[in-house]
């Protein structure tokens, strides 16, 4: 099995006529999602790297119902895609986009608690790809081997080179995923572990963190409490100084909170197990799968 997408899953592309979705649709197609159509006001053809194009979600909801979108709209425009999205009622809606209005993203937050049934990852993701089934995001197809371990990030390429290291260790994946680096989120580990957790086929999730926020002890808070499945986690930003932004727009120690050693030790007392470097997460895993 696999969480929010398997081969099943029918994709569409919103912002498919720019340079990023427009490539990006040509590699899911390449891997073998199954992307059903491609939505931009500016489309002028019919179809885009020989999938049918609209310049309306509605137009390619009506024609090939899609269950999952992937968002590459400009930041200022991707208020107005999510809106389509959820309206149309897309399960599952993953955000490509980088600096996405905070302003825009709370509204978005407080109208999808009154949306049951719908996952929306990002923005300033990666996607999701269930390896051998489905990719939906711009990670790199060819690192992901399929198997038993779950993978959870806030970072994208983090997630490469772990996700490198499980595989060339011979240590599958079930699904991989990036949550996002943007301040507000419209998923976080919390609502991903619990997923995993009714995952048949995931046995063991490991859990890249940053400095920054809140997630990784929430995510502690859970673990501890509720999950029964090993993780095996690393918090990148040990060195990182005070209120000083790393990469994310979301990680920044703020206050004296949020910095990597506060996150490992209480991801520690969870009873999650904390690699120190990256490459020690394979090792770690083995004992596991």
């Amino acid at each position: 099995m696999s969480i929010l997408i398997d081969e099943d899953s029918r994709i569409v592309i919103q912002g498919a006529a720019g340079v990023e979705g427009r490539f990006h649709l040509k590699q899911m197609v390449e891997y073998g999602s199954h992307v059903v159509a491609g939505v931009d006001p500016m489309v002028k053809e019919d179809t885009i790297e020989g999938i049918p194009s609209y310049k309306t979600l509605k137009d390619a909801v009506e024609n090939h119902s899609p269950d999952t979108s992937v968002i590459f709209v400009p930041a200022p425009f991707a208020f107005d895609a999510l809106m389509a999205a959820i309206n149309h009622r897309i399960k599952t809606i993953i955000v490509i986009t980088e600096g996405v209005p905070v302003n825009d993203m709370l509204k978005i937050k407080q109208i999808l608690k009154y949306k049951s049934g719908v996952h929306l990852i990002g923005p300033n993701c990666p996607g999701v790809i269930s390896p051998g089934k489905s990719k939906a995001g711009i990670m790199p197809g060819h690192i992901h081997t399929s198997g038993k371990v779950g993978v959870i990030s806030r970072s994208g390429t983090l997630t490469y080179q772990i996700v490198h290291t499980l595989s060339e260790a011979g240590i599958g994946q079930s699904t991989c995923l990036g949550i996002g680096g943007d301040p507000v989120l419209g998923s976080d580990f919390v609502d991903i572990l619990k997923l995993f957790k009714e995952d048949s086929d995931t046995e063991c999730v490991v859990l890249i963190g940053e400095i920054g926020g809140t997630a990784e002890e929430e995510a502690a808070q859970y673990i501890k409490k509720e999950f029964n499945k090993p993780v095996v986690s690393f918090v990148a930003g040990v060195t990182a100084p005070p209120e000083k932004r790393m990469g994310h727009a979301g990680a920044i120690i703020s206050g004296g909170r949020g910095t990597a050693k506060e996150k490992i030790e209480i991801l520690k007392a969870s009873g999650a197990e904390v690699a120190s470097i990256p490459d020690e997460i394979a090792e770690i895993v083995k004992s596991y799968v």
